[in-house]
This record gives C-alpha cells, structure tokens and sequence, in this order.
C-alpha cells in the first residue's frame, strides 16, 4: 500500500472505515483478493512474488496494513514488508505482543509502516520514527502513505479531506464514492512536493493519490467497512497499465462475534 485513509471510531456503528491505494510495478505478480487457499480463514490480496500481504482480514477480525517507508538508498531488509501482514493475520498473538516481537527485530525489515488491529485495538507502527514506539490509536481519522503516519504531504491531505467530507455526508458512504476519491490524478505544483530522494521527474509521477504509468502505478483501490454488527463489506478496484480500469469486486463477510463487542 501506498496510501491509506481511514476512520477509527471503536463506540460508533462503524469502527473502522478504510480506503487505500496499493501502488506497485504492474510486473509484480499479484494474487486478487479473496480468501487464501493455505489459511482460508484470511481474506485479502497476495504478492506472489515474496509471499506476503499488503492488506488482509483474518474472519476474527485480525486485521493488517502495511506501506513502505520511501528512503533513498533503502537499506535491503531480510524480509519482504508484506510478511509482517501475512504473519499476523494467520498467527494468534494479541496486536500488541506482536508488535513487541516485531519491534525487537524492525532492522530485519526495510522502512515501513504498519497498521495492525485485533479484537480491542488498532495499533500504529513504524520502524522508522525515533523512538520506534508502538502507538495505540485513539479514535480519530488517519492518514498513512510512504512517511509517518499523518505527515501532510499533499496527496494524504487532499485523499484525507476527501474522505472526510464523504463520512460527514453519509455513514457508511458509499464504496463506489470511496473509490471515486482515491481516483485523484492531481500533481500539486513543485514546490510543495516533498523530497524523498527520488528525482524530481518521479517526485511528480508519484505525488498525486492515483499513479499511471506504463510500467508503475496503483494497482488497486480497496475499501474495507466494519459495522457494529461484525459484518465486513470489502470492495475493490484493479487498475491495468496508464491507469486503466480493470474488473471491480464486492464482498461481504460475518466476523466472529468476539470482534469489537
């Protein structure tokens, strides 16, 4: 994932509302979102190239995201990112123990960002803030993309006010109009475009909340609403090369009872 704005509201008739971005080479192969043929409790997208996750639901409602943290050079991890989604969905450790495990060894990973949430919380992490902290969050609204967690670059504020306004108009918006946000192809101008490392012809290419390109660009868009009620409505976007609509899917899936009673 790429980018990712969300609503954390665990007393509310939807706890977590959730749209993201995964932005990636088209080569990479991918396995669509669906339940997974080894752990077909988990639900979710697969990379086929390293075997991990970059957005996935365990049916208890064991739940990961995952971005990468951009850095120039970055630092080659021992393990692939989308592990530490994998690893949680189909484990059983509480969010918190394992992210006690994961904070231990974070230099095993490249940077990345990590949203994790089991049956009572949803926990932020990073192994690149100072401190290297695992943070708890309070009920708020979010935005994650390839630096910490609600820094303002353009293209976060512009998906998170967005998405605000959707959630003020109607709880729970519309899936299609969470997908329709995400579609924002605005380049803000140069000089407000952060600087990660990468040139500045790739600075632009990827600084609004939708990319297309031949080569690079998002894959898909995924919204994941939970209710009061743990039922999971999943819809999903998958985009061809230069941006191009490919085949969209919807889901809905019961969640264990236990899942934010």
């Amino acid at each position: 994932m790429c980018l990712i704005v969300f609503s954390w509201q665990p007393d509310s008739q939807y706890p977590l509302i959730l749209t993201a971005n995964r932005d990636e080479f088209y080569r990479r192969p991918t396995q669509a979102t669906d339940f997974w043929n080894d752990s077909p409790d988990v639900f979710g997208g697969r990379d086929l190239e390293a075997g991990g996750s970059w957005l996935a639901i365990n049916k208890n409602g064991r739940f990961a995201a995952v971005t990468n943290y951009r850095e120039v050079p970055s630092p080659a991890g021992l393990y692939s990112r989308g592990t530490l989604v994998a690893n949680f969905v189909t484990g059983s450790q509480s969010a918190s123990d394992y992210l006690h495990a994961v904070q231990q060894q974070g230099d095993k990973w490249s940077g990345f960002n990590l949203l994790i949430m089991d049956s009572t919380s949803l926990y932020y992490f990073s192994n690149r803030t100072k401190d290297q902290s695992i943070s708890p969050l309070p009920p708020g609204i979010y935005g994650l993309s390839n630096h910490l967690l609600d820094t303002p670059w353009p293209k976060l504020m512009r998906a998170r006010n967005s998405f605000i306004r959707a959630i003020k108009e109607s709880i729970p918006p519309s899936g299609k109009q969470l997908i329709e946000l995400m579609h924002d192809n605005y380049r803000p101008p140069e000089e407000q475009l952060p600087d990660t490392g990468v040139s500045k012809e790739v600075e632009k290419l990827i600084s609004s909340c939708f990319i297309a390109s031949k080569d690079y660009g998002t894959r898909n868009t995924s919204v994941l609403m939970i209710d009061r009620h743990h039922q999971l409505q999943w819809m999903e976007q998958e985009y061809l090369p230069e941006g191009a609509a490919g085949e969209r899917r919807q889901f809905k899936i019961k969640l264990q009872q236990n899942h934010l009673s």
